[in-house]
């Protein structure tokens, strides 16, 4: 499922209802203070009136603040306007990491791209230039038939039996160069091997004797 279009966004009139709330924590606001009516907030804030409504609703809501019709809004409580701005930002951090996760994705995303196109061309040089260049690799994939999953390639003698050289194994999105002597196989791995022209037919009756 492709996520490239998601956005995570708080809603305008819970940020200035935070906005209100961090003036009361920072004395800005007192309580028993009366501040702006409702059409004078949206003005301020440059919002339409029913934002405005909607940002004192939660404050009232949470107690923060008394909303009178026609005379305003009165600060109530110091206390839970603290306690509301430290929810606001626990929850704005919790967005941040999504937005960063998200961003993650896409660059995980586009690195599996590059992953794919250089597997790809390494294919398209084994088939177009294995028969004339002795060191471009054959390839041969583990099916689960073969004695050898998850056996390494130094224990099963892969060299002596074969004479062939493995210069890479793909698995999944991964593509291990130069594995080793330690490197296992596992089922569906992509092995990528040189040598003469009769080492492919050598490689594929050993990994698959019957």
């Amino acid at each position: 499922m492709e996520n490239k279009n998601i956005q995570v966004k708080q809603p305008k009139y819970q940020k200035i209802a935070a906005d209100i709330a961090s003036k009361i924590v920072e004395k800005k606001y007192l309580v028993g203070e009366k501040i702006y009516a409702r059409s004078s907030l949206a003005s301020q804030y440059g919002v339409s009136s029913e934002t405005a409504r909607r940002a004192i609703a939660v404050l009232q809501d949470l107690e923060i603040v008394e909303a009178t019709k026609g005379s305003g809004v009165m600060i109530k409580s110091y206390e839970k306007a603290a306690q509301f701005v430290h929810q606001f930002l626990e929850v704005q951090s919790i967005y941040q990491v999504q937005l960063e996760m998200l961003e993650s994705i896409k660059r995980q995303r586009e690195e599996l791209n590059v992953l794919q196109e250089t597997t790809e061309r390494l294919v398209n040089r084994t088939e177009r230039f294995k028969s004339v260049n002795p060191f471009v690799p054959f390839q041969v994939e583990i099916l689960e038939n073969s004695p050898y999953i998850s056996q390494s390639i130094g224990t099963i003698n892969f060299w002596q039996n074969t004479m062939a050289t493995i210069v890479g194994i793909r698995r999944g999105d991964e593509l291990l160069l130069s594995p080793g002597p330690y490197a296992t196989f596992q089922q569906h791995d992509i092995i990528y091997f040189i040598g003469n022209d009769e080492c492919l037919e050598r490689v594929q009756k050993f990994l698959y004797p019957n």
